[in-house]
């Protein structure tokens, strides 16, 4: 069965490097859950990123989610994007699909 891996990469701290409210992840997994029926969080080693944003270099640890679809519906994760992107305050979040077949 061929379908789609959808993976969704959200900071732990906020621009100023203070915790972000736990709140705002459980809602990702709670929405996520409701519209896919299940989502794979991985919590326990932050991811990190780093960027150049002119001449300084910002890093910020990250929980990537991943949720399995059979239909990829672009305007759907277009518009939960944007919620994500200000519900946790960034320019941008970082959401990738790649195809996927279940073995």
């Amino acid at each position: 069965m061929q379908g789609h891996l959808v993976q969704i990469l959200l900071p732990l701290y906020d621009n100023a490097h203070h915790p972000l409210p736990a709140h705002l992840h459980e809602e990702v997994k709670a929405s996520l859950t409701l519209e896919f029926g299940g989502v794979t969080a991985y919590v326990h080693a932050p991811a990190e990123g780093r960027w150049k944003d002119g001449t300084r270099e910002t890093r910020d640890e990250m929980v990537m989610y991943e949720v399995v679809t059979d239909t990829l519906d672009a305007a759907w994760w277009g518009r939960y994007r944007k919620v994500l992107t200000t519900r946790f305050q960034q320019k941008e979040i970082m959401m990738r699909a790649l195809p996927m077949q279940r073995l």
